[in-house]
């Protein structure tokens, strides 16, 4: 117990062998999903690494979660790419990023954070087992050399017009020799990384297999500039993170906010339409990474809201893009074995670095290795295993996990979540109309007793399943209403109980007697 303590406080070095080599992985995994997501959004390249460096050390510094990793989301840049356009400039939109960040503030300690626990288990998991899918379809064509289509783009209609599935279709005809090797080599180094008879040696606890593909990435394609030319991977086949030539380039590159565009209307517009987009996405990944949390800690939302918010504050007063707890890292860094926020910070340190002096060697990394680490990720959300058992929990948690599925493949994140939890809410009102009464019936010598017993609450969601029990008694029946255990009886359900035992029941020969039922004064004053 006193293992699990440690873990619990938070930021400790005392974990270090695990949480430096996964901030290794999710600086790694990091860095194309920064530039990618920076250009769907029409931003500078920058933008995305400035957001990722921020997310990285600012938000887990101040966050509750130990796991959970920020940075700029795939989910906002359709938001970004329309915003910056609608207001005019970049400076501008950095406006409203301040902005956003600010009621972020505020929302957390209005404590908006509870909204998290109201979104169904079985949704949760439908989130983490699409993005795992997603994963799988949206870098199949990296690994097969096809990088039309950029990194962080995992919407189903793709910025280059064409969808997933004719993306992977149209990867047949674009297969290019060099990356397909480079990304079975790198798969093969993965999972046999992984094999438990492995990890009884040292090194291999020690040394991520991540460092080693990307390594072995580099030194494979350097071979084949040198050796075989046809099989060279360039330009957009490699990381292509932005180069400085100086101090004082590398301080060019940050953006400052136009401040006198606070008169703009739109801007406040725009900062709200981010912070709830922000604020929602964040709540969701934050209670999907618990899930997969092995020691099961539990993030205070309302924390992690005020945690985004300075994130958001900071990262728009630099030039950077809007940032959200973000699943796809987060999973990365608890595959890769983090035990607290340090393997995030760590990350974020890391891309600080490399902005500042490593861009020229970390943009000789094949995009075709990076995608073998993202197909691991993706395969291990995803598993078999994990369609198995929501199929034996039954069609109540089935259905509603896959619909999510399938609605954020062919939809977004944020939308497929809606849907999912719409397919929910119907099985737990069907469930509430079924658990209003218990029904109870004896056979006795002058006809039937029979006892409904009212449920602790009865909503006016229950009044249908009641009218329905009312109607159905059987002539020359003996009925008790039992509402001695209820401490709620809504009054429309009232109103359908006194207007049987009124007028109903003599119809139908039925002696009803109440128990612990309050009276009904309706309209009439019957």
């Amino acid at each position: 117990m006193s293992k699990h303590k440690i873990v619990l406080k938070g930021l400790t070095f005392n974990y270090l062998k695990n949480d430096l080599p996964a901030g290794l992985v999710v600086f790694l995994v990091a860095v194309p999903l920064c530039l990618g997501i920076a250009l769907a959004s029409g931003a500078p390249l920058f933008s995305g690494i400035i957001a990722g460096i921020v997310g990285g050390v600012v938000v887990s510094f101040a966050s509750g979660s130990a796991l959970s990793v920020s940075g700029p989301a795939a989910g906002l840049a359709a938001v970004v790419l329309s915003a910056i356009t609608q207001l005019g400039s970049y400076e501008v939109f950095l406006v409203a990023v301040v902005l956003a960040g600010l009621i972020q503030i505020t929302l957390g300690y209005l404590r908006a954070g509870f909204i998290a626990h109201y979104f169904p288990s079985s949704v949760i998991k439908g989130m983490l087992a699409a993005i795992g899918i997603i994963l799988i379809l949206k870098q199949l064509p990296h690994a097969l050399g096809n990088d039309k289509d950029i990194e962080g783009d995992f919407n189903f209609i793709q910025s280059d017009g064409r969808n997933t599935f004719s993306e992977i279709l149209d990867t047949i005809n674009f297969i290019h020799p060099g990356a397909l090797i480079i990304a079975v080599v790198s798969l093969l180094i993965l999972i046999i990384w992984e094999r438990p008879v492995l990890q009884k040696f040292s090194f291999f606890k020690i040394v991520p297999g991540a460092l080693l593909v990307v390594i072995l990435g580099i030194i494979i394609n350097e071979w084949f500039k040198k050796f075989n030319p046809d099989l060279y991977l360039s330009g957009i086949k490699l990381v292509q993170l932005p180069v400085a030539s100086s101090p004082k380039g590398f301080i060019q590159q940050f953006t400052l906010p136009d401040f006198s565009a606070l008169a703009n209307y739109q801007v406040y517009v725009v900062a709200l339409t981010i912070a709830v987009i922000a604020s929602l996405e964040t709540l969701l990944s934050i209670e999907a990474a618990d899930k997969l949390d092995p020691y099961k800690r539990v993030t205070p939302t309302t924390r992690e809201l005020k945690a985004q918010g300075l994130g958001n504050l900071i990262s728009g007063l630099i030039g950077g893009l809007p940032l959200t707890a973000v699943i796809v890292r987060s999973s990365a860094n608890i595959n890769a074995g983090a035990k607290t926020k340090l393997s995030a910070i760590i990350h974020g340190v890391l891309l600080l670095i490399s902005a500042i002096g490593l861009a020229s060697v970390l943009n000789k990394i094949p995009l075709a290795c990076l995608a073998a680490l993202l197909l691991m990720v993706g395969y291990k959300l995803a598993k078999i295993s994990l369609f198995k058992s929501m199929y034996k929990l039954g069609w109540e948690q089935f259905l509603p996990f896959i619909v999510t599925i399938i609605a954020i493949q062919l939809s977004d994140l944020l939308k497929g979540i809606a849907i999912g939890t719409v397919v929910s809410s119907f099985y737990i009102l069907r469930n509430n109309y079924r658990r209003a009464y218990f029904f109870h019936e004896i056979d006795h010598f002058d006809g039937k007793m029979i006892t409904i017993q009212l449920s602790e609450d009865v909503s006016f969601l229950n009044k249908g399943s009641i009218a329905r029990a009312l109607d159905r008694l059987p002539e020359n029946s003996n009925v008790l209403i039992d509402g001695s255990k209820s401490q709620n009886i809504d009054m429309d359900v009232l109103e359908i109980i006194h207007d049987f035992k009124n007028n109903t029941a003599a119809l139908k020969k039925v002696n009803i007697a109440l128990k612990s039922i309050p009276d009904f004064v309706g309209l009439s004053g019957h």
